[in-house]
């Protein structure tokens, strides 16, 4: 359905934003993706396969080659879907910011991390707004993906795109839409994830609801950016408050003999006021791990307490010590055996199963602690083969994951530890091969025999 923009014609001076909404509704507009992640390749893919011309945009000279050549930098996204966009020529990525001109609407899914003050790093957004303002001209749509803080859009982005001759929503358009990927999801995608969009003027709003209704099955417009941004930090920081309250319960539960994971499978059978969440060794991923932080670093501007948010997020990241404090209590146990000088194999480093995202992933942490021990690491992981350089464990790079030879488990290993609970792991053979099998994920769940080996953590 066609939006009508008379009434807001006559606020965009030279700028028809009718034409612009044509373009985008007719397919003829020229899509700009920066960021090719995560979140950019799934999103270009979509763009492609809704029949636009897209140019994507990236600062890894390798990923950029990557992607021309036909191939996903991505496990979770095939080589064909690259290829495929190849081959009718509508697609090409680069690192050429220049270029960041021809779009007419551009999508920025650059990463929002934290320092090592768990405050926002927004340097890739900063210095992507300024490449852009470089390169800005009238009558194109700049939409912000990438999670943030409230405010963000019209604070940050708005100036940079300002501090020339142009307007936003008069000469150049402006919007927030926040992402939701869901990698290694094979039941939603983006275009059947219903798409948030929120932007500060009529134009704005009006074409970025053109753009990604025809991107997406639904849009879900709301009434500001910050409105979206918000939408984004509140689904995450749900997420966290939950999974920190049923990691608290394991704890509590075990203590009394109860299995936190069987209570919870029983609860989930209630029609109606429960949602299940499972606990785990620790949050990872871009989001759920760095969402509450950015809003209770925007509530101190406003001098507004997130107690509740700040207890879940501790109760979250010690959740690695509690890991190791458990596996310490096995091997004494069991074993009669110290973490300094035990020989463990750690089952998983992506921080969650199926994908080959390490991003805040609680194994690298677990990890160092055990090393810090004393203990000797090695690692499986089929969807990681060689841990890469990260900014916070930088002394794992180039580390890589040991062959499945279960048969030489036992000569090698006192002890498995199940961080990340991938579907390709034999566990009924790990089980069977080790006598101590420590498990975060409830992933030996369906192993029968040799129970008595497995130590739940």
């Amino acid at each position: 359905m066609a939006l009508d923009y008379s009434e807001v014609r006559s606020h965009v001076g030279a700028i028809d934003v009718a034409q612009l909404a044509r373009r985008i509704e007719t397919r003829n507009a020229l899509i700009g993706v920066i960021g090719l992640g995560y979140v950019g390749q799934p999103l270009a893919i979509a763009a492609h396969a809704k029949g636009f011309r897209v140019l994507g945009f990236d600062i890894d000279p390798d990923r950029v080659a990557a992607l021309n050549d036909g191939r996903s930098s991505i496990r979770t996204i095939p080589d064909e879907k690259i290829a495929t966009m190849r081959q009718g020529n509508r697609f090409q990525a680069t690192s050429d910011v220049a270029e960041l001109s021809k779009p007419d609407v551009i999508v920025i899914c650059v990463p929002t991390p934290l320092n090592k003050y768990r405050e926002p790093d927004m340097s890739f957004v900063q210095s992507t707004a300024e490449d852009i303002g470089r390169a800005l001209r009238p009558g194109q749509l700049i939409c912000l993906e990438s999670t943030t803080y409230p405010g963000t859009t019209t604070e940050l982005l708005k100036p940079v795109l300002e501090a020339g001759e142009y307007k936003v929503g008069r000469d150049v358009f402006l919007a927030f839409s926040p992402e939701r990927e869901d990698p290694g999801n094979a039941n939603f995608g983006t275009a059947n994830i219903p798409k948030v969009v929120g932007a500060d003027d009529d134009a704005s709003r009006k074409l970025a609801e053109t753009f990604y209704r025809g991107l997406v099955d639904k849009i879900v417009p709301v009434s500001s950016s910050a409105t979206a941004e918000a939408v984004k930090l509140t689904e995450n920081i749900f997420r966290c408050v939950n999974i920190a309250l049923v990691n608290e319960l394991k704890h509590v539960y075990r203590h009394m003999g109860i299995n936190v994971w069987e209570v919870i499978d029983a609860a989930a059978t209630k029609p109606f006021g429960f949602m299940p969440f499972y606990p785990g060794p620790g949050l990872g991923g871009h989001c759920i791990p760095i969402d509450p932080f950015y809003l209770s670093w925007k509530a101190r501007e406003h001098e507004v307490p997130t107690r509740f948010i700040e207890l879940a997020g501790e109760i979250n990241t010690t959740e690695p010590k509690q890991v190791v404090a458990a596996l310490a209590h096995a091997l004494s146990e069991r074993k009669r055996k110290s973490l300094n000088g035990a020989r463990v194999l750690l089952l998983g480093l992506a921080y969650k199963k199926n994908v080959d995202d390490m991003r805040e992933s609680p194994a690298l942490a677990i990890m160092r602690l055990l090393e810090a021990q004393g203990c000797r690491i090695a690692y499986y992981d089929p969807w990681i083969p060689e841990i890469p350089e990260t900014r916070e464990h930088i002394e794992f790079a180039g580390r890589r994951s040991i062959p499945w030879e279960a048969e030489r488990f036992a000569e090698r290993f006192d002890a498995a530890l199940v961080v990340t609970d991938h579907d390709v792991v034999d566990y009924e053979e790990l089980v069977s091969v080790l006598d101590l099998v420590v498990d975060t994920r409830n992933a030996t769940r369906r192993v029968l025999n040799g129970r008595e080996r497995i130590v739940m953590a």
